[in-house]
């Protein structure tokens, strides 16, 4: 897919990036009270600390919700319809809410799963897409 529309890297959500080339999917954890945050912020919206760290998750959670994208789309995805949109709850804590698409494997493209067959609370693990030098999409497959 050509043009696709990429997150900016920046200061904030550098440490997220690099954790997604290295196969990992870090959340933002608080330094002071230590809730986890996502999307990467510079303070804590629980108590206003601007302390933070990293903490690597498991990469499994759940289907939260669904869409699947109809006409008209962004030209660079118009190709790829139907394809879904998953909200994945991680298993950590549910109010961390990723969003993704549930692909068959790792490389396969984002239409690869038959939108029809995509459950709410159906059990899903994280693979990482690599599609910009600095931007790996972390994308779900079936647990």
């Amino acid at each position: 897919m050509d043009e696709l529309l990429l997150p900016p890297v920046d200061d904030v959500s550098r440490s997220f990036w690099d954790g997604t080339l290295a196969g990992e999917l870090r959340v933002q954890v608080c330094g002071t009270c230590g809730r986890l945050r996502f999307p990467p912020r510079p303070m804590c919206p629980s108590c206003q600390s601007l302390d933070v760290d990293w903490k690597v998750m498991s990469g499994r959670g759940r289907i939260y919700s669904f869409v699947v994208p109809h006409p008209p789309l962004l030209p660079a995805y118009a190709a790829v319809a139907g394809y879904n949109a998953v909200l994945v709850e991680l298993d950590e804590d549910p109010t961390i809410r990723m969003v993704g698409n549930l692909v068959a494997e790792p490389d396969a493209a984002i239409n690869s799963v038959d939108p029809a067959t995509v459950a709410i609370g159906e059990p899903v693990r994280v693979v990482f897409a690599r599609v910009a030098e600095e931007i790996a999409l972390p994308r779900w497959v079936r647990a």
